[in-house]
């Protein structure tokens, strides 16, 4: 019977240059049958520094049974700075006492941390082992362990309504809440916005096209991609074209049956269609394509520069044509037909059907930023954060897999709500889609969202743009969602024997309770339990790929698309027209948005769109839970197969004049960027 028990403790702290500190540190190793009073780590010639271990010898009187857990807590030094302390990991070397042990006797556990410490932390507990599921575990104190953890995030973390009837957020007041284990420093590339800057103090009308191009051949002339659109962007088919590769992908649909309020007959539409054919054809046929902008239907317009500014709420038919390019064919400006609301055609005199176009693209501006960027994957990867701190202990297995892709949204989202879309902030005073507007969008497109429209396969499907010719978000996006699935699989089949597993698992199953109460309502196809294993891999994978391919998808083209501004209208400076013939191309340029607001939005699309220097790419986890040999292997296979992917985008994108590069796995980060 073991009475007397010696541990050889080594503290390391990580290598990064500000992981060290002054701080007195207190360890304690706690086992199933007892634990040892608080011992000093650094003390005499051990101190915490940047990449550093720290030696310390444990002994107790009585065996401690099974080693489960290591308790750390920081204290302040008398009059030395209160710093964190980065601690990566604790290594115990269990010796004995035993007559005739040997040191090869000796068993080592290795207590994993990788985060910061703090003295306002109190008591930090380490766990030795693999992930697992509550089921488990089988120690007592480790089930405490999780449930105490628990207890402890979900008075620190708590759900905020931003914007009644959509996802909610993390409710904090200044960042610093977040703590440093939830917020990042960003270490951003030199960007050139040199000739951008200069026009941010001149509150006046472009004067004329000219005046536009002047100030994009400065901005623009290292962008080929926004040199290509400037080129082109007058022409149909590349209007077609960005709304199926474009930075916002998401909102045209395959139609069988025309909207009701869109005010087009067959004899009006006609003209367009391949001769013999028909509209009713056409349509049964699936030629025949849908943007509908309801959700800005009446929303409040913004003044921007002490000048009323103008939104519509587009309907655009478009038509796959014999030569497999999907054109424009029909664009009313409002949702509500009438003698004012007139239906634009390709017939139209060139400068009417130009604006009606230059109309729609304002409308997917502001789409884009509030539906496509930040509801669709910044306020859902904060839903799925929040959810996953609250409900989900460190040790479970889907705790890990998904920080790394959700916990920056915290301090991102934060970001947006109080410099872009607060008051004073971008939106406010430089966008169509203002402070009034921008809740009432969020609210609308929320009530719009079906669990089908988040999973790749089935809302290519759904909106029938899986099959269209020269659709590369659509090819790229399902090849990089059955990468990401196949990988989930292999994720949960390591943790989740059956499907019984699954619907057992308590803590999954308040998870995603807790997701649904803040952020689905009934009847949109959420899952409301977990029945199977299949049903996790799928939720799980719908969230990766939110927060990083759909993401890149829709962030890093941004300024690609923007730069030439009549492509997207961050604002509209007069009413839609009412009767047709009645414009110049003079006074089209009238109805952009003025220079200042033109240029402060592209500084800000300009920030937004690049990579963070220190980005990481899609399944190349940093934390040290991954190094393991079943999870390296997984992700030796994801990463190979995700490198194919990205080297037939690259192969493919070389040999077309208009490249689409934005969903290339070498340019997805793990949600860095806002």
């Amino acid at each position: 019977m073991a009475s007397h028990e010696k541990f050889e403790v080594s503290v390391h702290t990580s290598p990064g240059p500000t992981s060290g500190t002054f701080s007195h540190l207190w360890l304690s190793l706690i086992g199933s049958q007892g634990e040892t009073p608080p011992t000093r780590v650094n003390e005499g010639e051990r101190h915490l520094l940047p990449g550093s271990t720290c030696p310390v010898l444990v002994q107790t009187n009585s065996s401690l049974g099974r080693l489960v857990l290591v308790r750390l807590r920081l204290e302040v030094q008398t009059g030395f700075p209160n710093l964190d302390w980065h601690c990566s990991h604790v290594e115990v070397r269990r010796q004995h006492e035993r007559p005739g042990s040997r040191p090869e006797d000796a068993e080592t556990q290795v207590f994993h941390c990788d985060r910061w410490l703090q003295t306002e932390d109190g008591d930090v507990e380490l766990r030795s082992g693999k992930l697992c599921l509550l089921m488990d575990e089988t120690e007592d104190k480790l089930k405490q362990q999780r449930h105490e953890q628990l207890k402890q995030r979900q008075k620190l973390i708590r759900w905020c309504v931003f914007v009644d009837g959509a996802p909610h957020c993390v409710d904090m007041n200044t960042l610093s809440e977040l703590g440093p284990n939830l917020s990042f420093s960003r270490t951003s590339q030199h960007l050139n916005v040199h000739y951008l800057k200069g026009f941010t103090g001149r509150v006046q009308a472009w004067t004329s096209f000219s005046e536009l191009e002047a100030m994009f051949v400065h901005s623009g002339h290292n962008n080929d991609i926004a040199k290509k659109v400037r080129g082109h962007w007058k022409d149909d088919w590349y209007f077609g074209q960005q709304c199926v590769n474009g930075s916002n992908p998401l909102l045209l649909r395959q139609i069988r049956l025309l909207p009701p309020q869109l005010s087009v007959t067959p004899d009006m539409l006609r003209p367009f269609l391949p001769e013999g054919s028909s509209l009713e054809r056409e349509l049964q046929t699936g030629h025949i394509y849908l943007l509908d902008y309801e959700v800005l239907d009446g929303v409040p317009a913004n003044v921007v520069n002490g000048r009323q500014t103008f939104v519509s709420a587009p309907l655009c038919l478009l038509h796959l044509n014999q030569q497999q390019q999907l054109i424009p064919i029909a664009i009313q400006l409002q949702q509500t037909p009438g003698p004012e609301t007139p239906v634009f055609l390709p017939s139209d005199p060139g400068c009417d059907w130009l604006l009606a176009k230059i109309w729609v693209r304002s409308a997917d501006f502001q789409y884009h930023q509030l539906v496509s960027h930040y509801l669709r994957t910044h306020m859902m990867a904060e839903l799925f954060c929040v959810a996953t701190l609250r409900q989900l202990p460190d040790v479970h297995p889907l705790h890990q897999l998904l920080m790394p892709h959700v916990r920056p949204s915290l301090q991102i989202n934060f970001q947006a709500r109080t410099l872009l879309l607060a008051a004073d902030g971008l939106f406010d005073k430089m966008v169509g889609c203002g402070l009034k507007a921008i809740p009432v969008v969020l609210s609308r497109a929320s009530k719009g969202i079906r669990y089908r429209s988040l999973c790749v396969p089935e809302d290519l499907s759904d909106r029938g743009v899986d099959k269209l010719p020269q659709s590369y978000y659509a090819q790229d996006a399902l090849r990089v969602w059955r990468a990401l699935h196949r990988f989930v699989v292999s994720w949960v089949d390591l943790y989740y024997r059956a499907d019984s597993d699954a619907q057992r698992d308590r803590e999954l199953q308040h998870w995603l309770d807790d997701i649904n109460t803040h952020g689905f309502t009934r009847g949109a196809g959420f899952p409301r339990v977990f029945n199977s294993k299949a049903e996790v891999s799928t939720y799980v994978t719908m969230i990766i790929y939110t927060c990083s391919a759909q993401h890149a998808a829709v962030n890093f083209s941004q300024l690609d698309f923007a730069l030439w501004t009549p492509n997207c209208p961050p604002a509209m400076m007069r009413p839609p027209p009412r009767v047709k013939g009645a414009v110049t191309e003079e006074d089209i340029v009238s109805f952009l948005p003025y220079v200042n607001a033109s240029c402060r939005v592209l500084l800000v699309l300009t920030q937004l769109s690049q990579l963070a220097a220190d980005f990481v790419p899609l399944c190349h986890y940093k934390e040290a839970v991954f190094r393991d040999d079943a999870h390296r292997r997984l992700l030796e296979e994801v990463q190979a197969e995700l490198e194919t992917i990205s080297e037939d985008i690259s192969e493919r994108n070389s040999h077309l004049e208009l490249p689409y590069p934005y969903l290339c796995p070498r340019l997805i980060d793990n949600s860095v960027n806002i």
